[in-house]
C-alpha cells in the first residue's frame, strides 16, 4: 500500500468517524427533554405588552437562568411573584411559613401562597393580566405542588386571568402505584382521589382537574366556558399547557436543580414515595442529614443497625430527634441502583419490617391529639386508615397491594384519557 494510499484512506475514516460525532451529537441534541420554560419562542409571544404575574420557586430555571431573570431580559413586563411552599427561592424548611416580601434580586413583589394563605385574592390579581405556573413537580400525590396548582387554577379561572402552565417532565412518570386517597383524609397534602404515584407531570395533572370538573363548580364553569369560547376565531387563551419537547413516560429526567430543600439529589426523589410514611410515625425520615429520605431510623432501634445523628441545617430547622444519634436503614445508593431498586413501585418492606422491630408498637405511629383518625398525619399521606390497620395486623405485602388494585384501575383510566405524552404502556 503506498503513502498516498494511506493518507487517502485515513481522510476517509476521519471524515467518517467526524460524521458519526456529529451525528450522534445531534442526535443527542434532538432528544433531549426540553422543558416547557425552555420554549421561549413558544410562548413569550403571549406575554409581551401584558402585565405578567409568575407562580414560581428555585426550580424554574431556563438553562442557567431563572424564569424570571429570563423574561425581565426579554422585556416581559412582571408585576407580581407568587411563591409556593419552601418560598420563592426554595430555602424554606418543609412546613415552614413564608410572609410577603419585595425579592432583593428583581424588586418584584412576592406573595406567599403557603400557610394560611393558598391562593391568590382578587386584590392579588388585580396588577395581572395573566398568571404563569412553572414549578418543578416530582410525581407524589403529598408533595403540595399540586394543591398549589388547583388553588391557583380555581382563583385565576374566577378572576378570568389567563393561565399558562409551563411543563416539566416528571422523575417519578413512569408508574402508577400506592392507594388512593379516601376524601375522607383530603387535606393539602391530598385533595383528589389519586394514588401516592399517580404518573402524570404536572401539566398533564392541570389538565385532568379542569377536563375531568374537579376543580370547584365556580371554575368548572369558567373553565368549560372559556373551552367553547376558545373555539371561537381570534379569542385568546384562557387555559394553555406548554408541552415538553422530546419527554415520554419512559424517559429518564436528572433534575438540574432540587425540588426542595430536602430531595437533594435523585436518589432522594426516587425514595421519597416509598420512605415519605415515615414522616407519619415517631421514626425519623432522614431530615437533618446529608440522605434524606434515604435513611430512617429511632434511638429505640438495636444499636448495630446504621447509626446517625440528624442535626438543623437551612432546609430543615425542626425535625424529629435533632442531636440524638438513630439507629436504622441506609438506602444511600447511585440513583440508578435505587430506580431499579424501586421497580416501578412503592416500597413497603422497610415500613413492613420497621414497625416489625419497633420495641413499643403502639407509639410507633404518631396519634393525633384530638384522637380523630382523619387528623392522623400517616392517614393523610396514605390516603386512609386502611393502610396503618394493615401494617399493625402485620398483613403481607402482596395482600396489602392487593387492595389498592381496584381504585388503581379506576384512576388508571381517567389518567389515560388526560396524558399528553406517549404512556409507560
Amino acid at each position: 500500500m503506498t503513502f498516498e494510499f494511506q493518507r487517502f484512506s485515513m481522510k476517509i475514516v476521519l471524515a467518517i468517524c467526524s460524521f458519526l460525532l456529529v451525528f450522534k451529537t445531534g442526535a443527542a441534541q434532538n432528544t433531549r427533554v426540553i422543558p416547557g420554560a425552555e420554549r421561549l419562542s413558544v410562548y413569550v409571544p403571549l406575554l409581551k405588552g401584558k402585565r405578567i404575574g409568575v407562580f414560581a420557586n428555585n426550580t424554574s430555571m431556563v438553562g442557567s437562568s431563572h424564569l424570571v431573570d429570563t423574561l425581565q431580559k426579554l422585556g416581559v413586563n412582571i408585576t407580581t411573584i407568587f411563591g409556593p411552599e419552601h418560598g420563592f427561592r426554595g430555602k424554606a424548611s418543609a412546613g415552614e411559613k413564608v410572609g410577603n416580601y419585595i425579592d432583593p434580586k428583581t424588586g418584584v413583589p412576592v406573595i406567599s401562597l403557603y400557610g394560611s394563605k393558598h391562593r391568590p385574592s382578587t386584590e392579588d390579581l388585580q396588577n395581572v393580566d395573566i398568571v404563569v405556573f412553572d414549578i418543578q413537580d416530582v410525581g407524589v400525590r403529598f408533595y403540595t405542588y399540586i394543591s398549589s396548582l388547583e388553588e391557583l387554577m380555581e382563583a385565576v379561572l374566577i378572576a378570568g386571568k389567563p393561565l399558562l402552565i409551563l411543563d416539566r417532565p416528571n422523575p417519578n412518570g413512569n408508574y402508577v402505584d400506592g392507594p388512593v386517597l379516601d376524601l375522607k383524609y383530603q387535606s393539602f397534602i391530598g385533595r383528589k382521589q389519586v394514588p401516592i404515584v399517580y404518573g402524570m407531570t404536572i401539566g398533564e395533572y392541570g389538565w385532568m382537574l379542569a377536563r375531568e370538573g374537579w376543580l370547584s363548580p365556580e371554575a368548572n364553569k369558567r373553565f368549560n366556558y372559556y373551552k367553547n369560547a376558545q373555539n371561537s376565531k381570534d379569542t385568546p387563551f384562557h387555559f394553555l399547557v406548554i408541552k415538553c419537547e422530546n419527554y415520554t413516560h419512559t424517559s429518564s429526567y436528572d433534575l438540574p436543580e432540587r425540588p426542595s430543600p430536602n430531595l437533594p439529589n435523585m436518589a432522594s426523589i426516587y425514595w421519597y414515595p416509598s420512605t415519605c410514611l415515615f414522616e407519619g410515625t415517631v421514626l425519623s425520615e432522614g431530615r437533618g442529614t446529608p440522605t434524606p429520605f434515604q435513611v430512617f431510623g429511632h434511638p429505640s432501634y438495636p444499636k448495630n443497625l446504621y447509626a446517625f445523628t440528624p442535626v438543623p441545617n437551612e432546609g430543615a430547622k425542626s425535625s424529629k430527634h435533632y442531636n440524638v444519634t438513630c439507629y436504622g436503614w441506609n438506602l444511600a445508593a447511585p440513583p440508578e441502583k435505587v430506580k431499579k431498586e424501586v421497580n416501578r413501585q412503592i416500597q413497603l418492606k422497610w415500613l413492613i419490617e420497621a414497625y416489625k422491630l419497633f420495641p413499643n408498637k403502639d407509639s410507633f405511629f404518631i396519634l393525633p391529639k384530638s384522637g380523630k383518625m382523619e387528623e392522623s398525619f400517616f392517614n393523610k399521606l396514605a390516603g386512609n386508615n386502611i393502610l396503618w390497620k394493615q401494617i399493625k395486623d402485620q398483613v403481607p405485602e402482596a395482600d396489602i397491594r392487593a387492595s389498592w388494585k381496584k381504585d388503581l384501575d379506576a384512576f388508571k383510566l381517567i389518567r389515560k384519557r388526560n396524558l399528553l405524552y406517549p404512556d409507560f404502556e
